[in-house]
């Protein structure tokens, strides 16, 4: 492209990139979901067709970019992480958030008749904002994952004795945050039990744990990879030619990705599943 005396307005972009050789979350959340629920009369305290396509929007993602290797979402939000040797859009912290909401939001709305057939969109139209971190080992990895999945117990566990003490109980929003009001975990398990005969441990297990997106490979025995130094050998990049790094790309693009509700916080969960941390494509499970 020929030169203009008008380029000169590119040296205002500032770079961005995000520091190498770390992990990379970009969380999204939904903007104004609190009008949106109470707009499309969302089920309390959790609506399984808003998490599934929830769920939906963050398959199609990662089925764009093979170069995600995990995510997990709650209520309104989604994390999805990058391995520490992904080099996508030279790692512009704005090319990857935008492209990451952007993607989403278009599956949730295209997805959005799927889940709610009976409850057309109209504008305001569901949207989301996103942000980047950067985290510089394995450890601070599965300590954000870990914190947003106690993040999910800890407020489904609120959520669901609030609403329960208002549509079973009789009381009103604010008298049902009086009675919560500085009880810790056990006693909302007693006031579900001993007033509603709920046994939170029945709950279902997307409502307790979230949701965990991964491309499925077969499980392999749990290894010695729990202390923090073992991992991070795990997760160091393979130095690979660049064919075949585009075939481990390829292949990625090729193994189902699944939504599961695990337990992500304790150990098992990464030892079976090595290539979550390595990278590396595992083996495509065999049809039954």
């Amino acid at each position: 492209m020929a030169n203009s005396k008008f380029e000169y307005v590119k040296s205002f972009e500032l770079p961005d990139t995000l520091l190498p050789n770390t992990w990379v979350v970009v969380r999204i959340d939904g903007r104004g979901f609190t009008k949106l629920c109470a707009k499309y009369n969302f089920e309390k305290p959790n609506d399984k067709r808003a998490l599934d396509l929830m769920n939906a929007a963050a398959k199609a993602v990662m089925a764009d970019l093979p170069e995600i290797t995990i995510a997990y979402g709650i209520s309104d939000e989604y994390s999805f992480v990058f391995h520490k040797s992904c080099t996508l859009f030279e790692r512009r912290a704005s090319k990857l958030v935008s492209t990451i909401v952007s993607t989403f939001t278009a599956h949730y709305i295209y997805s959005w008749s799927t889940y709610f057939p009976d409850a057309p969109l109209s504008p305001p139209l569901p949207s989301f904002d996103g942000r980047a971190v950067c985290y510089p080992s394995v450890q601070n990895l599965r300590d954000y994952m870990s914190w947003r999945q106690v993040d999910c117990h800890i407020n489904n566990l609120y959520n669901t004795t609030f609403w329960a003490l208002i549509q079973l109980g009789g009381v009103d929003n604010r008298e049902a945050e009086q009675l919560l009001a500085g009880t810790v975990s056990g006693d909302k398990n007693e006031i579900l039990f001993s007033r509603f005969h709920i046994n939170y441990n029945n709950e279902p297990e997307m409502y307790k744990k979230g949701s965990v997106v991964f491309r499925d490979y077969e499980l392999v025995e749990p290894g010695t990879h729990n202390a923090e130094r073992d991992a991070d050998a795990l997760a160091e990049p393979l130095q690979h030619t660049k064919s075949q790094a585009e075939k481990d790309r390829k292949r990625r693009g090729k193994a189902p990705i699944v939504v599961q509700h695990l337990d992500i916080i304790k150990d098992d969960f990464w030892d079976r599943r090595p290539w979550l941390l390595s990278n590396k494509p595992g083996k495509v499970p065999k049809e039954p």
